[in-house]
């Protein structure tokens, strides 16, 4: 061998470690099988949750069992009907598998539960359907750890939070209705040791903030609105004001301030991304209809709200004294 062909062949054993060792150096890619037993604010949360792994390199296997508005009551319901008639096919869910056939179809890491936003601010209807929901998951995904998915406050201006006639205990505002239902999340995550995913808690971050959260604008006459003009929601991370076509084809136009916008979705997403793998305010992701500047907001705003459920959780596991 000439001197020439030693040197180039130097190199290429050279290149060849360094290509090892920056491969070695390199997190290995993490793999998470997720079960969300919820509702539309279950799928609203992970609408982008997909594509926050596919970004940072991870894997994820997602699965819902949704029912439209359903409770913890009416999930649990389901067990029962079963129980009472195999054939009822109220006790399956639109995949036509039962509870139990989805917690064994698969190996999963973490499966999860909430309550109706409706019902979230009042821990006694969560009662005893959630503890029932932890022992049959318990039972039917042994390996699994089990996650309380902290929904949200409706949007500020919602209707809810100006009745004509107050029920009690309803919550009179954006900012009740967030301490209300995060004490109730809280109480029942204590009852069941579990921890809790804190989608409301980044919600209400970002709705609190002085410089970033959203202000209802002037107010208006929803009557002489024309399609397909829309009044201007900055930083609504609720859907609010849209024109919708039904399936007839008519197109009207309304409110909801109930479930996630864009914004409110990669928020979500951002919250369940940090549980599950971290490193969110790093992940290369933006949808589409949110600004790069928001879309960093919103994923350290994420990062907030995990992190300072942790430092909580640490403090309390701490031993007094």
């Amino acid at each position: 061998m000439n001197a020439m062909k030693a040197i180039r062949l130097r190199h290429v054993l050279l290149a060849s470690l360094l290509v090892g060792t920056a491969v070695a150096a390199q997190p290995a890619p993490k793999v998470v099988r997720l079960l969300a037993v919820g509702n539309s604010f279950s799928q609203n949360a992970t609408t982008y949750l997909p594509s926050l792994v596919k970004a940072a390199g991870h894997q994820l296997i997602l699965h819902q069992c949704a029912i439209g508005g359903g409770t913890l009551a009416q999930h649990w319901d389901k067990v029962t009907q079963l129980a009472a008639d195999p054939t009822d096919k109220r006790g399956r869910y639109s995949s036509g598998k039962t509870l139990q056939e989805e917690l064994s179809a698969e190996k999963w890491d973490v499966v999860t539960i909430q309550q109706a936003s409706i019902k979230s601010h009042d821990a006694n209807t969560y009662r005893p359907f959630a503890g029932q929901l932890a022992g049959f998951i318990k039972q039917y995904a042994p390996s699994a750890t089990l996650w309380l998915h902290q929904t949200w406050a409706y949007r500020c201006d919602d209707p809810r939070f100006r009745p004509a006639k107050p029920a009690a205990g309803e919550p009179p505002s954006q900012e009740a209705m967030y301490r209300q239902l995060t004490s109730a999340y809280e109480t029942i995550a204590k009852e069941l040791g579990v921890g809790l995913l804190p989608v409301g808690d980044a919600f209400w971050l970002a709705d609190s903030d002085p410089a970033w959260g959203f202000k209802p604008g002037p107010a208006f006459d929803p009557k002489t609105i024309a399609a397909p003009t829309v009044p201007a929601q900055p930083h609504s991370l609720h859907v609010g004001w849209r024109w919708s076509t039904d399936a007839k084809g008519k197109t009207t136009f309304g409110y909801d301030g109930h479930h996630a916008s864009v914004a409110g979705q990669y928020l979500g997403a951002c919250v369940w991304f940090e549980v599950l793998y971290g490193g969110v305010v790093d992940n290369s992701f933006v949808p589409k209809g949110l600004s790069a500047e928001d879309a960093r907001y919103l994923r350290e705003d994420a990062a907030r709200a995990v992190r300072a459920r942790r430092e909580a959780a640490r403090q309390a596991a701490a031993p007094a004294g």
